[in-house]
């Protein structure tokens, strides 16, 4: 299986075709080299709110709005895609209005197949400047997704940075994290997250970021960061932990090539088994006791 995880810009539009351009273009050069899954990262789809204009793309509220207008016809071309160029797709993340599972609007992002099916993962935990400033809700459950390509889940950002929601996920073969975050500490966060997450599961971590200035917006007007492919450090993968890195804030694609099988051995017979041992846990994880030693 090959994979392309994104190092993606966001654009100011200046029409509905420069974005199914720019789209198209990332896809086909992925589809090109090989790959098969393809990684989009987090709030890229705030580039849609610029259809609207300068006014609808910085106010926080109206780039929700102007957003969640174009996902119908963004999830219609990134279904087309999948299908035309026979690969898996996690769209870039979007806020979405979905009052069938919260109030306020979620963090959703979307999962093409090349079949034409489509599942969502909502982000489950808010960072400050989410819940502070913008106001975004948590949204539905975490998702195991079944596909061809193997068991997916997905942790967006700042998720993967919770133990308990990787555990969640501990079926996974490969678990995509898409992130946007600004300063470099932020993204270490993330990777760190991801590559315990790999860790933990005994399974392969999948993280994309948006780059670069988008000086037209006050979520995404600064992001810093790369694409990455992470894997435990044991049996049949890379004594590093890292499959794949990109080169930090440079867009593109970074790819990677993995066997699926070798998931499977390294859970079943790994030099350490932390999947299967993470019961031994219970009974062990009592709040520590205050023992004096001066």
């Amino acid at each position: 299986m090959k994979i392309a995880t994104a190092a993606y810009p966001a654009s100011f539009l200046g029409s509905w075709q420069a974005y199914a351009d720019k789209l198209t273009a990332w896809v086909q050069t992925a589809a090109q080299n090989g790959a098969e899954l393809l990684v989009f990262p987090e709030y890229g789809a705030l580039e849609l709110a610029t259809l609207d204009g300068d006014v609808a793309a910085h106010d926080l509220e109206l780039c929700i709005q102007a957003t969640n207008a174009r996902i119908p016809d963004a999830d219609a071309l990134h279904s087309d895609l999948a299908a035309r160029f026979k690969v898996h797709i996690l769209a870039a993340s979007a806020p979405v209005v979905d009052e069938t599972v919260a109030v306020r609007p979620v963090n959703r992002a979307r999962l093409f197949t090349p079949t034409g099916a489509m599942g969502v993962q909502d982000k489950q935990i808010m960072t400050r400047f989410e819940r502070e400033d913008w106001h975004i809700a948590p949204g539905g459950p975490l998702r195991l997704f079944d596909t061809a390509l193997g068991k997916i889940g997905v942790l967006i950002c700042y998720d993967s940075e919770f133990p308990l929601l990787g555990r969640a996920l501990s079926d996974a073969d490969l678990i995509l994290i898409p992130s946007v975050t600004e300063a470099l500490a932020g993204h270490s966060r993330v990777r760190i997250g991801a590559q315990a997450r790999a860790l933990e599961n005994q399974c392969v971590t999948i993280m994309s970021s948006l780059v670069g200035p988008a000086p037209w917006s006050q979520v995404i007007d600064a992001s810093t960061g790369t694409g990455g492919v992470y894997c435990p450090p044991d049996t049949g993968f890379p004594a590093t932990g890292v499959i794949a890195s990109g080169t930090l804030n440079t867009p593109g694609w970074t790819y990677a090539t993995l066997d699926p099988a070798q998931i499977a051995h390294v859970r079943a017979d790994g030099v350490v088994l932390n999947r299967r041992h993470w019961d031994d846990q219970t009974g062990r994880d009592a709040p520590a006791q205050p023992t004096r030693l001066r």
